[in-house]
């Protein structure tokens, strides 16, 4: 019996680089970088670099509904509505049962928590917030998805660091071809711009002191950024009865771990997620035409990254088009793979792949065609979409023209 199809019908997107899914796309192929200063604070006036949305767009909740959400949720629920809305899709009590959403994240509602630690150490208050817990857990963006839309299918939150996005698209593959729902809103969210996380990073070395420069001889680290990203996805046969128009297909999934460390990655776990990708999709090395590389501008990662494409990809890693799209929207964490969704599916849609930002310097342990500085105008059939996550939990995501 044939696997089925697994199409997108909607997508919907915010980060440092456009408020929806159209703008970041549009930003991304003219290469524009969304990262700015951050103020510090009363804590540390230090400032600091990262990719904020600095206004979100309208989105008709009243207070007594953000007020029980984090800013990671709210991101979400914009995402995903703007993703319905494309979809064409109604949910309403003839289907909600059919319709689920798995939202991945790879912090939590760390706003939250930070505000509470402000008004508990410094402000003297006796007793947290009342929404503190369902405001921070990494599963609350998954749910209150559903709430705002009246979804009640398979829902669930999905977390493996910055894999969480690519993990989340799976799990969502899953329930449609388990025929657990027909609809499945997916995708990822977070909002790690606050003082404790931030200052977690720093503590890592691994922020960038500038501007994030993947695969350039001159790298030297990532930078953050806060976002989301939500895709409809919907078995072939459902959207076709429905007459929704398919954006592409979500061809494929690989995922694995490296079981080696919890920092450090390896080749064999990214290339062994590759490889498994490909074998899911049904697809050989030369099919693939783009990869959006997980290219966090680390000295370890973009190297290791490297080796493992060529690893999987053999000659063909010669001609097939890379490029790191974070150079732009920065690290999102949890919603990274989401955002770079938006850029493959764009890749196959209009045939241009988005460039590596920031981009001087070559580095003979980087020679991959990284797309630099500009993008390309070609024909992309098909593409996949790398992350690998910190504790070595790897997931990549194939799509192609339906």
């Amino acid at each position: 019996m044939a696997r089925q199809r697994i199409v997108i019908t909607g997508m919907g997107g915010l980060c440092g680089i456009g408020t929806n899914a159209a703008a970041i796309w549009s930003s991304m192929k003219a290469g524009k970088v969304g990262v700015s200063e951050i103020p510090g604070d009363d804590l540390d006036p230090k400032p600091r670099l990262g990719a904020v949305i600095k206004e979100l767009p309208d989105h008709g909740l009243d207070r007594k509904r953000l007020i029980t959400m984090d800013r990671f949720s709210l991101l979400a629920i914009i995402a995903a509505g703007e993703a319905l809305r494309q979809s064409g899709l109604v949910v309403d009590a003839s289907n909600k049962a059919r319709v689920g959403a798995v939202v991945g994240t790879g912090i939590f509602g760390a706003e939250c928590v930070d505000e509470n630690y402000r008004q508990l150490l410094i402000a003297g208050r006796s007793r947290a917030g009342v929404f503190t817990v369902p405001r921070s857990m990494p599963g609350a963006p998954a749910g209150q998805v559903s709430m705002q839309y009246g979804v009640t299918g398979p829902v669930f939150g999905v977390t493996s660091a910055c894999a969480s996005s690519n993990h989340a698209f799976s799990a969502a593959a899953d329930q449609l071809r388990l025929g657990r729902a027909d609809v499945m809103l997916a995708g990822g969210t977070d909002a790690p711009l606050v003082f404790g996380v931030m200052k977690g990073w720093e503590a890592l070395r691994a922020l960038a002191r500038e501007a994030c420069r993947p695969f350039s001889a001159d790298r030297d680290g990532l930078l953050m950024g806060e976002g989301s990203g939500m895709a409809v996805l919907e078995t072939y046969e459902h959207a076709k009865a429905r007459g929704a128009t398919i954006l592409a297909e979500f061809a494929g999934a690989g995922m694995t771990a490296d079981a080696s460390d919890i920092v450090s990655p390896t080749v064999e776990g990214p290339a062994s997620a590759m490889q498994a990708c490909l074998d899911d999709a049904g697809l050989k090395p030369e099919d693939i035409d783009y990869i959006n590389a997980h290219g966090t501008g680390t000295k370890a990662n973009d190297e290791i990254e490297t080796k493992a494409i060529r690893r999987v990809f053999g000659a063909h890693a010669d001609t097939v088009s890379v490029s790191s799209t974070k150079s732009m929207h920065a690290h999102c964490m949890g919603a990274s793979g989401a955002i770079e969704m938006i850029a493959c599916v764009g890749a196959i849609r209009e045939g241009i792949v988005p460039p590596t930002a920031n981009y001087r310097e070559k580095d003979p342990d980087c020679d991959l065609d990284v797309t630099p500085n500009v993008a390309r105008v070609r024909p992309v059939r098909a593409a996949i979409s790398n992350g690998f996550a910190f504790g070595g939990t790897n997931a990549v995501v194939a799509f192609k023209a339906a």
